[in-house]
């Protein structure tokens, strides 16, 4: 039998595994039976008659195994035939339409198409090879234009449409979507909301807006149906939002070539419905909207295009209407983003019209340019700053000499100097580097901005780097020399005073003037020197920043040469030099005086810190650098023992190792021990890095152990020391201020502080045992016990710090809760021995003791909750720790003067509060009771806290103000966590200070001995004491206030009497006048107007005082 009538009579039931065969043959490459030509030189009978065998096959073998059962049976050899005979029927029907002729009657090849595509819709997952054949038949038979080819061309296309939205990767069937656009043709709009709703969701589905075949079919989607656009508009400006920068880049694309294909009335519901209604936006939207820079973007791109006359003549079209009444329209942000428009787009004119017409509307848009320069709100003058530099450096070469001399002269001369706003100064010296970009404007740029030369000096650093980055420009483009515009004194000052942002700038513009790396080191060297002459602190600063612009090589080069130079001087200074020896001749001419070499070894010691960790890795340069450096430091030690080279020094050897400096880090120690109590930390702070980065932290630690155990009252040295030792007794003056004084500053420094703590547990906890001895000290103190050897300020220290080494022990040694335990026992000392030093009246005190004691108390107490606020702040607080203290807070408030502990109390309640509240969003529910307890307690302690504050503006208002004062940064943090937590504890936070307000608002009115003089007050500073500080710092904070007006609505029902509604309305008017939400506002004052009306006749208040409290609630309502 033949190829061909074998694979015809293959295609029945009975020879099933055959068809299979030959379908696999197909698709092995290296078999040479290929079923397109097989069927290509088929007859037309033949043809027919394997089309009807495949037709009359996939009938059976659908009603033998229907597709809802494949899933189930898709695990045996059944379920697996069925799938493989109708994939290989799909592929026949597919090569037989590549090779169909006119006049091939293909009925049965119709039937299979159908049969197949119903079965389309029904396929399971496991059959996901299926489907793509059946769609690729589809698609086929749609593009051959057979009969039925709409029917087909719609499934192909829904399908492939709906797996876009669904699969990873997409490309292949968002081109199959885009293959078969046409198909939409032929779909009736009106009746398909469906297909609408899906072809709407490709205008925000990322891979359509960013692939080519997406943006062709989206552009097509426009030229769809003209009621279609507006639909499309709405659904992109819906999304905008959530729209990226590069997304937005794309629709921009999108809709500039929808705009560009379309004509007719498509073009004109194209320009009014969307452009113009973005041109609209772009006008309106408030600056701090999240698509306002969006809609720009989109925009912006129009302009970009205008060289095209079809775009120009469209901008000048859609903005005629609007823009030119938003440049003079009232709000600000109307005529600022109108000038942007404005300005981006210039010139807007018509191309069909004459060019005297075109001339005078340019002349025009010129003059409307130079007047929004002058507009009084600084925000539009921003923008038209911004607006007239693009002009200038788009159209400099089209504009005459005059206007461009005047819009300089006015940027220049007026608004760069604008005293009402530094944003606009800022702007002005941004922009003239936009027009900077077209060297046609050097010429007369050179001319004019040597007069902005005093602008480095400006107030606002803004403005500052503003000017820097401008000469930067300058230098860049060569258009003229920086030097002239602001000259090199000025420069260094500048740089030799002013903040890192500002300094790096000056370095960066200075850098080559004074490190030409192109040179000789010698003249690096002498570069070094005259910028020394010229501004000592400013070559300091200039060398800290020089590591940014050449590479560390340069940088030990350079620290090399100044090296050369030193010993050169050094061997001037011993009048031992050889003529033919010398190392550098800078020295020969000039020798250099005392100041210049103390400025030199400062500039090696900047140089090398900011090279050292590039050094660590390059284990070659460092060994190099430490051995010329180490070969010359007992030298530049004996010679230069002024105290400004000292410090130098002292910097550079800490940056060896010890062996390298061997006479200086041997007596290092013995330095520290002989130091005044009354060194600053410039004397020691220097030799404690030292020793910390040569490894012997240990011995700065025992020093200090052995100073503090040695100026207790009862020493214990066996204890603190572990046991005998032998010991040669040195009579030196034991130092515990100073002591404490390294100890600080091993701790605040993290450099030094983790070369401590990474020391055995041993010494650690020695000194740790003694800090804790000086609370006796410290009690001996509040006892007025005359045997107290040590004033008390070192006591209080030694105790500060015992808890804040207790936090980084507990953090760096201990897996259990240790040092959290030391902290309690020092929490419940607290509370046994000084709590009772905060009474008043105590039996056995003076006057006098009372005035010693009592601040020492309050100052012992403040100093452990800030510890505790910062074991909290970190993480290191577990429940119990914070149990304690909040337990400890209570108690101090409870005390007599407690209330003066208030500015301390409240910065750890919001560190409790913060931490429970993160960890309550970390954990589980069953978490919950547990920090509904400890936010309860909080609460309650911030609830005393209100009250205290009460109690003392009752008794002592001078007082009471100064502590209201002291305690406003509390509350204000306070306030700020409290409002964004949801727990119920918490929420009774701002009802308690809305009730506290009333009422110390209605006790104020009651007072009122002339009703007619009465006023609503509506400032803050007009308010009864507490409340304006309380007022005050709710107002601070837009999320507190909101959640303060929030409170103020739901609470309204709880106060009913007349003089209370009064005291609201005064609370309504106060919040007014701050400018709060308006919604809040009516909604608070309908109510409280209806309670009014109810209690009119009650005579508990002055009909007077009620008419004014109506009027200003009939204000507030309209």
């Amino acid at each position: 039998m033949s190829k061909i009538g074998a694979f015809v009579e293959a295609a029945t039931k009975d020879n099933v595994e055959d068809f299979l065969q030959f379908i696999k043959r197909h698709k092995d490459k290296a078999d040479p039976f290929d079923a397109e030509e097989v069927v290509q030189e088929m007859s037309r009978k033949q043809r027919a008659s394997l089309w009807g065998n495949l037709a009359s096959l996939l009938q059976v073998v659908l009603s033998d195994v229907p597709p809802e059962r494949w899933e189930e049976d898709g695990k045996d050899a059944g379920g697996k035939l069925v799938m493989d005979v109708v994939d290989g029927i799909t592929l026949v029907a597919s090569v037989s339409l590549n090779v169909l002729q006119d006049g091939d009657a293909y009925s049965s090849l119709l039937d299979i198409a159908h049969q197949l595509q119903n079965l389309l819709l029904s396929l399971p997952v496991s059959a996901a090879h299926v489907p793509h054949h059946i769609l690729t038949l589809c698609e086929a038979w749609w593009k051959k234009g057979l009969r039925d080819k709409e029917m087909f061309g719609h499934t192909a296309f829904i399908i492939s449409l709906q797996k876009s939205f669904v699969l990873d990767k997409v490309s292949s069937e968002i081109q199959r979507v885009w293959s078969l656009h046409k198909v939409l043709l032929d779909v009736d709009y009106a009746s398909n909301k469906q297909l609408i709703d899906q072809l709407l969701q490709c205008f925000h589905s990322p891979a359509f807006i960013g692939s080519d075949n997406g943006k062709r079919f989206l552009v097509f989607l426009f030229s769809w149906n003209i009621d279609f656009i507006g639909l499309i508009h709405n659904t992109v400006k819906n999304h905008l939002e959530f729209f990226s920068k590069s997304k937005v880049s794309h629709i921009t694309e999108i809709y500039f070539r929808a705009w560009k294909k379309a004509s007719g009335d498509f073009l004109e519901k194209m320009e009014n419905v969307c452009i113009q209604d973005l041109m609209h936006c772009a006008i309106l939207l408030h600056r701090t909207s999240p698509v306002h820079g969006k809609v720009r973007q989109i925009v912006s791109y129009f302009h970009m295009r205008k060289a095209c006359p079809q775009v120009e003549k469209m901008l000048n079209d859609l903005y005629k209407p609007i823009l030119w009444k938003a440049l003079c329209a009232p709000n600000f942000e109307v005529r600022a983003n109108a000038t942007f428009l404005f300005t981006s787009a210039f010139p807007i004119h018509d191309p069909d019209q004459n060019i005297d017409n075109i001339n005078a509307a340019i002349q025009k848009q010129l003059d409307i340019a130079m007047d929004l320069l002058d507009d009084p709100h600084p925000s539009v003058r921003a923008n038209a700053t911004l607006g007239v530099c693009n002009i200038l450096a788009k159209c400099w070469e089209l504009l005459p000499p005059a206007i461009i001399a005047d819009f300089l002269k006015k940027l220049v001369s007026e608004l760069a100097s604008d005293i009402s706003s530094p944003d606009v100064r800022c702007c002005v010296f941004k922009c003239l580097s936009i027009v900077l970009d077209n060297p046609l404007s050097h010429p007369l740029l050179e001319k004019l901005l040597p007069t902005l030369k005093y602008s480095l000096h400006d107030k606002s650093e803004k403005v500052r780097i503003a000017f820097l980055d401008m000469l930067i420009k300058v230098k860049a483009v060569r258009a003229a020399k920086f030097w002239d515009v602001c000259n090199m004194e000025h420069l260094l000052a500048r740089l030799s005073l002013d903040s890192q942002s500002v300094s790096k700038r000056v370095v960066d513009l200075l850098f080559k003037s004074f490190f030409p790396v192109n040179d000789s080191e010698r003249e690096w060297c002498s570069r070094c020197i005259t910028l020394i002459q010229m501004n000592p602190a400013a070559a300091r600063k200039f060398y800290q920043y020089a590591f940014r612009h050449t590479a560390p090589t340069n940088i030990i080069k350079l620290m090399l040469a100044i090296r050369r130079v030193l010993n050169s001087c050094i061997q001037a200074e011993c009048s031992n030099i050889d003529d033919s020896n010398k190392e550098n001749s800078i020295a020969e001419g000039s020798p250099l005086t005392k100041d210049m070499m103390a400025s030199l070894l400062e500039v090696v010691a900047i140089l090398w810190r900011s090279i050292n960790n590039t050094l660590k890795h390059n284990k070659e340069a460092q060994k190099f650098t430490y051995t010329k450096f180490g070969s010359v430091m007992s030298k530049y030690f004996n010679i230069f023992e002024d105290e400004r080279c000292t410090a130098p020094l002292i910097q550079m050897a800490s940056l060896l190792p010890a062996n390298q400096v061997p006479t200086f880090s041997c007596g290092v120690l013995s330095r520290l021990r002989k130091m005044n109590s009354e060194a600053t930390p410039l004397q020691y702070s220097m030799l404690l890095d030292c020793m910390c980065m040569w490894g012997k932290a240990a011995s700065l630690l025992e020093l200090i152990t052995d100073w503090l155990a040695e100026a207790l009252p009862d020493k214990q040295e066996g204890m603190v020391n572990g046991g005998q030792k032998v010991r040669i007794l040195e009579t030196v003056e034991t130092k515990p201020d100073l002591a404490l004084a390294y100890l600080e500053y091993l701790l605040i420094h993290s450099s030094t502080r983790d070369k401590v703590l990474a020391l055995s547990r041993g010494p650690l906890s020695q000194l740790h045992t003694v800090l804790g001895n000086w609370k006796a000290v410290l009690y001996s103190h509040l006892s007025c016990a005359s045997d107290a050897a040590h004033p008390s300020s070192v006591a209080l220290k030694a105790f500060t710090i015992h808890g804040r080494l207790s936090a980084h022990m507990q953090h760096d040694l201990s897996d259990g809760r240790e040092y959290l335990l030391s902290l309690e026992h020092t929490a419940s000392w607290v509370a046994e021995k000084v709590l009772p030093f905060l009474a008043k009246g105590r039996q056995g005190d003076t006057d006098e003791d009372a005035q010693t004691m009592t601040p020492l108390a309050i100052e012992i107490s403040e100093n452990f909750l800030s510890v505790c606020k910062d074991v909290v702040l970190v993480g290191l607080a577990d429940d119990t720790l914070q149990s304690k203290i909040l337990q400890l807070c209570l108690l101090v408030l409870l005390s007599d003067t407690g209330y003066l502990c208030i500015p301390s109390v409240l910065p750890f309640l919001k560190e409790v509060m913060d931490s429970v509240v993160l960890e309550d969003n970390r954990h589980a529910e069953g978490d919950e009771d547990a920090a509904t307890v400890c936010l309860g307690v909080v609460a309650n302690i911030f609830q005393k806290i209100i009250e205290l504050l009460a109690r003392r503006l009752k008794k002592e208002p001078e007082e009471g103000k100064q502590l209201c004062q002291l305690a406003v940064p509390g509350l204000t943090d306070f306030l700020g966590v409290a409002q964004a937590c949801t727990s119920a504890p918490l929420r009774g936070i701002f009802s308690t200070l809305f009730a506290l307000i009333v009422v110390e608002t209605r006790h104020a009115l009651q007072k009122i001995t002339n009703p007619e003089e009465f006023m609503i007050l509506e400032k803050v500073e007009d308010m009864p004491p507490l409340s304006a500080v309380l007022l005050s710092v709710i107002l601070k904070s837009s999320p507190v206030t909101r959640a303060f007006l929030g409170e103020v609505v739901s609470s309204l029902d709880v106060f009913s009497s007349p003089s209370e509604l009064v005291a609201v309305v005064n609370v309504l008017a106060v919040l007014r006048g701050a400018g709060q939400s308006k919604t809040c506002l009516k909604t608070a004052a309908a109510h409280v107007q209806q309670q009014l009306h109810v209690h009119a006749d009650s005579g508990d208040v002055h009909r007077l005082i009620q008419e004014a409290a109506a009027k200003t609630l009939n204000e507030m309502l309209n």
